[in-house]
C-alpha cells in the first residue's frame, strides 16, 4: 500500500474514534464534527506518512479547533474556566485515550429513533464512514445542498441527546435501527434503487467496513454476525453481476469461478458459527440463504427445498413482501411455476415503487417456466417500464423481446 493510501485508510479509521470522544466530552455534535473535519484537513496537508500516534495527533488538533470555536463565542467570559481545563486536556498525553473506541456509541447516536432513515444513513456515512458531503450526495443520488440540509437538520435534532450507549431497555431497538441502516446502506450499494449504475461498490464496501467494526464491538451478537456474513456472501458475487458492457447477469447465469472465494469462506464461517451458537434472527436466515447459493458450484445443483424452508422461517419473523417475492421463486423451482404464481398473489400492491418491477419480473420468470411466452413477455415489458435503473431496464426489455420472438 502506498504512503498516501495508508494515510487515507488511517484517517478513515481514526476519525469516528476522535469524533466519538469529543462528543462524549462536550456533547455538541455540530461543533465537534466541525473540529474533527478541520483536523482531518490539516492531516491531509501535513501527513506525508502515518505518524507514530495518529489518534493522539488528530485528537489534539481537534480539541484545539474545538477550543478555538468556543473562544469565538460571545459568551467567552463564561467559558474561561472551562477553556483552561480543555487546554490542559488537549496538551496532555493520550496513552489512555488511545485505547478508547466509542464507535458503537457514535453509531447509536447517528441511528437515533428521532431521525428519519434517510438522515440516519447520511449521518452514519458522514460521522462513522468519514465520507464528505459531496461523496455522500453522489452515493445517495441527491444534490450536495439537499444532503447538507439533511445533515444539518439531523444534527439539530440530536441537540440535548445524551452521548453513549442507550439504557438497557432501549439497547435492543436501537441496535435494530443500527443494523437496519447498515443493511439499507449495503443493499443500496449492491443494487441501487435508482440512477444509471446498478452497482455502487463504494456504498457496499463502506457498509461492510462499518459492520466489521460493529461485530468487533459486539462479537456475541448473532444478528450483527449474521448481517456481516450476509454482506460478505452477497458482495462476493460482485465481479460476475455485470458484463463488461454493464449489462445485468442474473444469478443463474453468473460465472461462479469469478466469485470471491475468500469472502465466501469468511461469510460461511461466520454464519455457521452464528447458527450454531446464537439465537436465530432474520439476518442470520438471509445469510443462510446466501450461503446455500454460495456453496453451489452451478445453478442447477442449488438446494431449492432448503431455500424454501429458510424463507418460511424468515417469514415467521414478520410479514415482508420482498421475502415472499423471493420465496415465490424458490417455490416455483421446487413445486412448479403454478405454485410459484399462486404464492405471488396480489403482492405487487404491497411493494414500494422502487421494488414493484421485481414482482413483474418474477411473474414473467414463472410464466416463462410454465410455457406461456407471450404472457411472460408482457410481464417482463411491464417490469422494464417500472424499473428504476438503466441496467435492469435494459435486461428486462431484452428478456421481453426474446420471449416475443420465441
Amino acid at each position: 500500500m502506498s504512503a498516501r493510501l495508508a494515510v487515507e485508510a488511517q484517517l478513515r479509521e481514526q476519525a469516528p474514534r476522535v469524533l466519538s470522544l469529543l462528543i462524549r466530552r462536550h456533547g455538541d455534535f455540530d461543533r465537534c464534527e466541525d473540529a474533527v473535519q478541520e483536523a482531518l484537513l490539516q492531516a491531509h496537508i501535513e501527513w506525508r506518512e502515518v505518524p507514530e500516534r495518529p489518534f493522539g495527533w488528530l485528537l489534539t488538533v481537534a480539541e484545539r479547533r474545538f477550543i478555538d470555536g468556543l473562544r469565538s463565542d460571545t459568551a467567552r467570559t463564561r467559558r474561561e474556566k472551562r477553556l483552561a481545563l480543555l487546554e490542559a486536556v488537549a496538551t496532555a498525553g493520550t496513552d489512555v485515550l488511545d485505547e478508547q473506541d466509542d464507535t458503537l456509541s457514535l453509531l447509536f447516536l447517528c441511528c437515533h429513533p428521532d431521525l428519519p432513515p434517510a438522515s440516519q444513513i447520511a449521518l452514519t456515512l458522514r460521522a462513522v464512514g468519514g465520507l464528505t458531503t459531496d461523496e455522500i450526495a453522489s452515493a445517495l443520488l441527491v444534490s450536495p445542498a439537499t444532503l447538507a440540509q439533511r445533515i444539518v437538520r439531523a444534527k439539530a435534532r440530536l441537540r440535548g441527546v445524551t452521548f453513549g450507549e442507550p439504557p438497557l431497555p432501549e439497547r435492543g431497538p436501537r441496535l435494530a435501527a443500527v443494523l437496519q441502516v447498515l443493511y439499507l446502506l449495503f443493499t443500496e450499494g449492491h443494487t441501487a434503487s435508482a440512477g444509471p449504475d446498478l452497482v455502487r461498490d463504494d456504498l457496499a464496501v463502506e457498509a461492510i467496513r462499518v459492520t466489521r467494526r460493529l461485530h468487533a464491538a459486539l462479537p456475541e451478537d448473532g444478528e450483527v454476525q449474521g448481517l456481516l456474513a450476509l454482506m460478505l456472501l452477497t458482495h462476493a458475487r460482485r465481479a460476475s453481476r455485470l458484463t463488461s458492457a454493464g449489462a445485468l447477469v442474473p444469478l443463474a447465469e453468473q460465472d461462479r469461478s469469478r466469485w470471491d472465494a475468500d469472502a465466501i469462506a469468511e461469510g460461511l464461517a461466520l454464519i455457521e458459527d452464528a447458527l450454531a451458537h446464537r439465537a436465530l434472527g432474520p439476518y442470520q436466515l438471509q445469510a443462510a440463504i446466501a450461503a446455500v447459493h454460495a456453496e453451489t458450484h452451478n445453478a442447477g445443483a442449488t438446494d431449492w427445498p432448503q431455500i424454501v424452508e429458510l424463507y418460511a422461517l424468515l417469514e415467521g419473523f414478520g410479514r415482508n413482501p420482498v421475502v415472499t417475492l423471493n420465496r415465490a421463486v424458490a417455490v416455483g423451482e421446487v413445486h412448479g411455476p403454478q405454485a410459484g404464481l399462486a404464492t405471488l398473489g396480489g403482492l405487487d400492491e404491497e411493494l414500494r415503487h422502487g421494488e414493484r418491477h421485481r414482482f413483474h419480473a418474477v411473474r414473467g420468470h414463472l410464466l416463462a417456466m410454465a410455457g406461456d411466452e407471450q404472457a411472460a413477455a408482457r410481464a417482463y415489458a411491464r417490469a422494464a417500464r417500472e424499473a428504476t435503473t438503466q441496467a435492469e431496464r435494459r435486461h428486462l426489455a431484452e428478456r421481453a423481446a426474446q420471449l416475443r420472438s420465441a
